[in-house]
């Protein structure tokens, strides 16, 4: 379990500047499509070799909800919004799932408890904070749709705890691979095209997506999710932030104002408090 809070930690902190340079080059919804038709093909592909039985029409059903939910909206969300607003900005957006999903509890009996309202609540002064700050003021589309994919990602994840999945790192697999298949059909709707000349700097980034922040990462969370509460299992969230920050600083030149820093103290009180307590950790 530590190893998987560690990956998600600390990779997943790093997936954001990734994603920026690889829009430089690829449109957003064909990037993530690339990324999780890839590593969900081959994840799958070497389930079937080492024995793995082919996920029944439900699983394929139920993988694709989440997997649209998590991937389709949630991440290709974040990628797209990337577009006009900073890789740290979009970490801090992101921080509020363990937020949404303390929330969306209450639809299956699991309402919040007094501690975690209140996390709830200092979260949300965060946010309104966060978006006082110029960046999101100068991309107001580009915040709703950071928290929309948000709400999308911690939904999905609430809601994938209660349906029929494929065994394992399958559910991994045919998350990705339909998830992945979704973003196809998106970004041809939206007439995105192969780019001409694609920069290094993008093709590195997406490989680096693919194995590190899909075909590792994603099977992390989908582990924690069915071992640990989803608060814990999301509290990678307080942490990306503080990397993506980071690197979005030395590698990128992107500067976060005073608001931005603000929001992610507020962000960061909210998240500990919806994160459970020691001794109901693993309920």
């Amino acid at each position: 379990m530590v190893a998987a809070l560690t990956t998600l930690y600390f990779v997943w902190g790093s997936t954001f500047l990734a994603m920026r340079f690889a829009i430089e080059s690829f449109p957003p919804f064909m990037m993530a499509a690339i990324r999780f038709t890839v590593a969900g093909g081959m994840l799958f592909l070497i389930l079937l070799i080492r024995g793995y039985a082919f996920p029944t029409l439900i699983e394929w059903r139920n993988s694709a909800v989440v997997g649209i939910m998590l991937l389709s909206i949630g991440n290709a969300g974040v990628a797209y919004a990337e577009q006009s607003v900073s890789s740290g900005v979009a970490a801090l957006a992101i921080a509020t799932v363990p937020l949404w999903m303390a929330l969306f509890g209450s639809i299956w009996q699991k309402s919040p408890n007094q501690r975690e309202w209140l996390g709830i609540l200092i979260g949300t002064v965060g946010i309104v904070i966060l978006h006082l700050g110029h960046t999101m003021q100068a991309s107001p589309f580009g915040a709703m749709i950071l928290l929309g994919a948000a709400a999308s990602w911690a939904l999905g994840s609430t809601w994938g705890r209660h349906l029929t999945m494929p065994t394992g790192a399958m559910a991994s697999a045919t998350q990705m691979l339909t998830g992945g298949i979704a973003l196809i059909i998106a970004s041809l709707i939206a007439g995105e095209t192969w780019p001409s000349h694609p920069s290094e700097k993008s093709i590195y980034a997406i490989i680096y997506l693919i194995i590190f922040g899909s075909f590792i990462a994603y099977s992390a969370y989908l582990f924690l999710l069915d071992h640990v509460r989803p608060a814990l299992a999301t509290s990678y969230a307080f942490v990306n932030p503080v990397v993506a920050l980071l690197l979005g600083a030395w590698l990128a030149n992107e500067v976060i104002g005073r608001a931005e820093f603000m929001a992610l103290a507020i962000i960061i009180v909210g998240v500990l408090l919806v994160l459970p307590l020691k001794r109901d950790a693993q309920l």
